[in-house]
């Protein structure tokens, strides 16, 4: 239960494409896991969703259905990491939290 690639990092502007491959999942902005005037987007599930994301900084997603399983991705716009410590500090499951702590670690 992963998304695939689960970390990206791209500019400024650049629309991102979440295609469900096996049924039963979405893509959603965690609470409080984007920069600030960042849009959040929530998917239906087994639907494709298109997001463009023109403000800097990270913003961390999830599966609904499978968050509690640790099914969280990570996208870096731009060069600013100013929200990480936001990102840590949320209210993740555990499993979650823990992928999400090794997805920071790719930040950079």
């Amino acid at each position: 239960m992963q998304f695939e690639p689960a970390f990206l990092k791209i500019a400024p502007g650049d629309t991102v494409i979440f295609v469900p491959t096996d049924k039963g999942h979405n893509s959603e902005i965690i609470a409080d896991a984007l920069p600030a005037g960042g849009e959040a987007w929530k998917g239906k599930i087994n639907e494709e969703i298109s997001v463009t994301l023109t403000v800097e900084g990270l913003y961390g997603y999830k599966c609904l259905p499978h968050f509690g399983m640790g099914m969280v991705g990570l996208i870096q716009v731009g060069e600013d990491i100013s929200n990480m410590q936001a990102i840590q500090e949320a209210k993740l499951p555990p499993k979650a939290a823990d992928r999400m702590e090794e997805l920071l670690q790719q930040v950079g």
